[in-house]
């Protein structure tokens, strides 16, 4: 029977070893936890009992620290307020090996899917309005109990993220546990730790809860809802859904991030920058080879001056689908090859970088080109002092959450909850930037107006000097949904992106189509003028990016080329002459998009980004040149 102990514990170890260590599980723990979890033992009764709290009668007298703790409360509102006890006649001591429990999740739910869940699951609205305190009477779900759990939920909310399996399963998991531990409450010295496990036998999660210290009978079994953060304003922001402050003390300015920031950014992606070559020259009429891994240039570059090589070595041009790494390499024993990628580009592509070099070119708040953005990782305090001033001057609050480094709208959520916003900082690192509450609108015959999006492909040839061109041919996403600023979970009203959701509606209009309708829906705004703009837009936001040398900018490298997609709104807005205008809002870019519909409606589209950015022939090849 040991051996068969041992045995099942090496398995379980072998399994969740790495969990438990990144949790900070004792491993004094894992034998009994181990076994609880096969078994299925939820023996947390034996040990703890949930208290009820006696709400203080309002003609009572109470004096002013006993009321101040009772405003602070963990849990406030209107419902009762709980607490957990040990109960246990023994007390519970730590280095008992079968002191660690198991917690139940009662809900386990992606954000996008919460409300549908709350109307459709049987029982599931009840249980989680009694559980918030919140009333609900009937059997059927309303709406308002409904947005009251939704609202509500983030006091209560809990996450974890699969680290394997695709793009969308890897998507924050939030849940919510049973009654027992959504009532254990928040303590700056908590007497235990909790945390999420991934049970992988019975492919479900539950909450590992262990004690921190020996407690007695009628001890209080409390956590630190701000586990990890050990700077003071941090704690204070994070801990904000529980403790609410009136007002954060803080400035909503947003510096530019110093020069560190960005040296560790390039260490962090382990990128080796190139050393200094000078540029390479070819023979007019010289035939490159072309190494590639991707099928759209293999079967759209038909050019004769480009012939295509399965040898790496013997390559003229590298055009990689994956982000390209050592540079220096490159640039000592090959600096003649070209590669499709700049080194430091990440600075463009992934939205945290593209914020903090956009102030370059429009100061702390950014330009005007960019929707307001904050970091949620480095710049919380400032977010939250900037939301409670707009909410103080009774302006719109509406944000969206987007994760730094994901595309498609996965894990993207329109909020004006500020609880909301400060928990999604918790599941991935992620920015937020305010939410266009008037967008311009295209006039849908089958919808009514809907928002859009415009999709540009851009050729950066060179970063210093800096040439760059915008191909001629733009696309165009559409919500299926008329606008409005409400049911902001939605996806068909508040999201363009909708060739990867299963079994809906895509709506594709061409761009010489697009002009015309655009046109008559809006008589006083010719397309050229709206372009114009939007160009200005994208040679102010690559002539920040490269204004620095790397790695606070993109690397100048000579042997460089490359496209992104930069995919952008517009709003109406009003210019300093009091005139309203369509004011170009880039929402990001893009490096080495999907090209399929370019291929698909425009075959030299390859042929034209080659001659372009390898040739140097743009004629007839249906780009502009913006710088």
């Amino acid at each position: 029977m040991a051996g068969e102990g041992e045995e099942a514990l090496a398995a379980f170890v072998a399994l969740h070893g790495a969990a438990l260590r990144a949790s900070g599980v004792p491993a004094i723990y894992w034998e009994s936890l181990s076994r609880k979890l096969r078994g299925e033992v939820f023996d947390a009764g034996d040990y703890f009992g949930i208290m009820q709290v006696e709400e203080v009668d309002e003609e009572e007298e109470v004096d002013e620290e006993m009321e101040e703790q009772f405003k602070k409360r963990p849990n406030p509102g209107n419902g009762p307020c709980f607490k957990v006890i040990v109960t246990n006649e023994n007390g519970l001591q730590a280095s008992n090996p079968d002191s660690v429990f198991l917690v139940d999740h009662a809900w386990t739910f992606r954000a996008e899917q919460a409300r549908q869940q709350l109307r459709r699951v049987p029982g599931l609205l009840p249980r989680m309005a009694s559980l918030m305190g919140i009333p609900f009477h009937g059997e059927l779900p309303d709406d308002g109990s409904v947005q009251q759990v939704l609202q509500e939920m983030w006091k209560y909310n809990q996450t974890y993220q699969l680290s394997q399996g695709t793009a969308e399963e890897k998507v924050p998991v939030w849940y919510i546990m049973d009654e027992f531990g959504s009532r254990i409450q928040h303590s700056d010295q908590p007497s235990f730790a909790a945390a999420p496990l991934f049970y992988v036998p019975q492919q479900i999660a539950y909450t590992i809860l262990w004690p921190l210290r020996d407690l007695e009978t009628g001890d209080e079994v409390t956590r630190d809802y701000a586990h990890g953060e050990t700077d003071r304003l941090i704690r204070k922001c994070v801990l904000l859904p529980w403790v609410p402050t009136e007002e954060l003390d803080v400035s909503c300015f947003t510096p530019e991030p110093p020069d560190e920031h960005y040296q560790a950014i390039l260490a962090e992606n382990k990128e080796k920058l190139p050393v200094a070559i000078n540029p390479p020259v070819y023979a007019k009429d010289k035939v490159f080879k072309v190494f590639t891994d991707i099928q759209q240039v293999l079967n759209n570059l038909t050019h004769p001056r480009f012939v295509f090589t399965d040898n790496e070595g013997e390559a003229d041009i590298l055009y990689n689908f994956s982000h390209f790494k050592d540079y220096r390499k490159l640039s000592e024993e090959r600096p003649e090859v070209m590669v499709n990628q700049f080194p430091c580009e990440n600075l463009l592509t992934v939205k945290d970088c593209l914020a903090s070099i956009a102030r370059r070119a429009g100061g702390p708040d950014g330009p005007r080109w960019l929707p307001r953005t904050f970091n949620l990782q480095t710049e919380l305090p400032q977010f939250i002092s900037y939301f409670q001033q707009r909410d103080r001057r009774g302006e719109d609050n509406h944000w969206i959450c987007k994760p730094w480094n994901l595309a498609r709208s996965l894990d993207t959520h329109i909020t004006n909850n500020l609880n909301s916003i400060i928990r999604h900082r918790e599941s991935s690192p992620k920015v937020v930037c305010k939410y266009i509450e008037e967008p311009v609108l295209f006039e849908r015959e089958d919808a009514g107006p809907v928002k859009f999006d415009v999709r540009y492909v851009v050729l950066l040839r060179s970063a210093r000097p800096l040439r760059l061109f915008c191909y001629d041919v733009f696309w165009l996403r559409f919500s299926n949904r008329a606008f409005s600023l409400d049911d902001l979970d939605d996806y068909e009203k508040h999201f363009t992106v909708m060739n990867y959701a299963p079994g809906v509606t895509l709506k594709q209009v061409h761009c010489e189509d697009f002009i015309p309708l655009f046109e008559k829906q809006y008589p006083e705004y010719p397309w050229a003028t709206v372009q114009a703009s939007i160009f200005k837009a994208f040679a102010e936001l690559f002539q920040a990016a490269s204004s620095k040398p790397a790695p606070l900018g993109i690397c100048d490298y000579p042997s460089s080329r490359a496209i992104y997609a930069i995919d952008l709104m517009l709003k109406w807005d009003t210019s300093t002459d009091g005139k309203r205008i369509m004011q170009p809002q880039i929402l990001e870019v893009n490096f080495n998009p999907d090209c399929d519909r370019a291929c698909q409606y425009h075959p030299t589209f390859f042929n034209d980004v080659f001659s372009t950015l390898f040739l140097d022939e743009t004629e007839n090849c249906h780009v502009t040149h913006i710088v």
